[in-house]
């Protein structure tokens, strides 16, 4: 897949890094993100990844946008709220780069539909809210062969973590939780508040390392770290990385 002039100019400070190159930025380009979740971790993941010349994206998210979320899901403005946040991105998308393949979806993930909306990605990055949604979509992952990118913030302390539980001896994202939160049992920021820029920051740490695992073969950068969970403390500040084990019993990945 080549490269216009208009396209080898925008991503030039790319393709100057000898890290990504040329071969790297050709290969961005020819991806496809699903991006589950569209809210503070969702929005600079979106706008990082697209200004990182992904070539396609498939947005799903079934939730409208509220004034509350301005404080940091920063890809939606006043104008948005009370519009779907799938038809706002698609629009913040549209007005950023007219360039990019854009596929949306306001259908609420479950078990029975998530393998058809990440259907032919090359990566899931998981930014939503509730374990069900994110043990359905890692479920999904492993029995189609995607890898997925997870990530959360609450408070002032963020997780990303890379997960192939389709690949012999890598953890999937159940493996870390286990089987305790199929329901929507977890805390929310409306309860327990979140500082906007803490959100940003695990997004953007996300994104870095979605072009991480995009890149993987292509260029010197590309470094999926199965198995690797991140963890942002925004209150030193600092991070930690710890690796996580494949639990040989779990129902999500075992073979």
């Amino acid at each position: 897949m080549a490269l216009t002039p208009q396209r080898l100019d925008r991503f030039a400070r790319h393709i100057v890094l000898p890290e990504i190159g040329g071969a790297g930025q050709v290969a961005l380009a020819d991806k496809k993100v699903a991006l589950i979740g569209l809210g503070g971790i969702g929005s600079p993941v979106l706008q990082y990844l697209a200004a990182a010349g992904i070539g396609r994206f498939a947005l799903i998210d079934d939730d409208v946008v509220d004034a509350s979320n301005l404080q940091r899901q920063t890809i939606f403005t006043e104008r948005d709220v009370g519009h779907g946040k799938a038809v706002s991105a698609r629009r913040w998308l549209a007005n950023f780069d007219e360039a990019l393949e854009v596929e949306i979806s306001d259908a609420r993930i479950t078990p029975d539909n998530a393998g058809r909306l990440i259907g032919g990605a090359d990566l899931v990055v998981d930014g939503t809210d509730n374990f069900a949604t994110r043990l359905a979509v890692s479920d999904a992952c492993v029995a189609c062969g995607v890898p997925l990118l997870s990530a959360a913030v609450g408070r002032f302390q963020g997780q990303v973590g890379a997960f192939a539980g389709h690949l012999e001896g890598q953890p999937c994202y159940r493996c870390f939780v286990g089987d305790a939160f199929d329901a929507e049992d977890c805390d929310t920021c409306a309860e327990d508040g979140m500082l906007g820029a803490m959100a940003g920051w695990t997004g953007t740490f996300a994104a870095m390392q979605a072009v991480r695992i995009l890149l993987d073969g292509v260029s010197t950068f590309g470094d999926p770290q199965w198995g690797k969970l991140h963890v942002l403390d925004g209150m030193k500040p600092g991070m930690r990385t710890m690796t996580l084990p494949k639990d040989p019993e779990c129902k999500g990945c075992r073979t």
